[in-house]
């Protein structure tokens, strides 16, 4: 059986069971370690019905399986002019506008990282130089983020916000934020040796980083949204 007939028999499998554990979809499928993997990272990101329960297995958030019940053939109806202004006639459904998604609950690592005394970098360099600096550091950030599979939600001064487990969920996404800060710390040592040389300045951070169960959905609303 190949991959994706293996996907579609556990996403049937989830709309009737609603949750599945990853032990029993080993033994129902005889997957190893690496294709399960696989299978995770593929029902989790690509469809947004399927959630990691705890760590411990996946559930199912929309319909329940149902079997649809076929209506007998009927000829097509007379088709009917319309012109621009005139009501729909009776029996063509007005289309609706599309749907947000759903807020869902997921598993998430969030990590702050911000600029020690930048209070004080902004008074010594002026803003051209302090604008260099910065954006030197945020893409420094960015590259080690990526590297983790994370997701860096706001840009908030010189701060960055960034989610672990969201949009796309793993086993560790925990010890991926914990790595990804040490990685900043070491990225920055490599990025202060030319900024010393370049603005006779260095930087240093403070790393913030928390995990547990969240609800992600859109906030706001017009223009704003977040």
């Amino acid at each position: 059986m190949d991959f994706y007939a293996i996907l579609d028999q556990v996403i049937d499998l989830l709309r009737q069971r609603q949750r599945v554990t990853y032990r029993a979809l080993q033994r129902q499928f005889d997957l190893d370690e690496d294709t399960l993997n696989d299978l995770k990272d593929e029902l989790l990101y690509a469809h947004p019905h399927v959630v990691d329960d705890e760590g411990r297995g996946l559930r199912w958030t929309g319909d329940t399986a149902s079997t649809p019940v076929q209506a007998p053939p009927s000829a097509p109806p007379a088709p009917q002019l319309v012109t621009p202004g005139d009501p729909p006639p009776q029996g063509v459904p007005v289309p609706l506008a599309p749907q947000a998604p759903e807020a869902e609950r997921r598993q998430l690592t969030v990590m702050f990282c911000d600029l020690v005394d930048s209070t004080a970098l902004a008074r010594q360099l002026d803003p051209e130089e302090l604008r260099e600096v910065v954006r030197a550091y945020q893409v420094t950030c960015a590259k080690v983020i990526a590297c983790f599979d994370g997701h860096i939600a706001q840009y908030l001064g010189d701060g960055l916000l960034v989610y672990f487990g969201y949009p796309l969920a793993h086993e560790d996404d925990a010890q991926r934020a914990v790595r990804t800060g040490l990685g900043i710390i070491e990225a920055l040592g490599q990025l202060n040796t030319g900024l010393e040389q370049q603005r006779g300045v260095q930087l240093a951070v403070r790393l913030g980083i928390h995990t547990g169960l969240v609800v992600v959905g859109d906030m706001g609303g017009g223009t704003r949204q977040e």
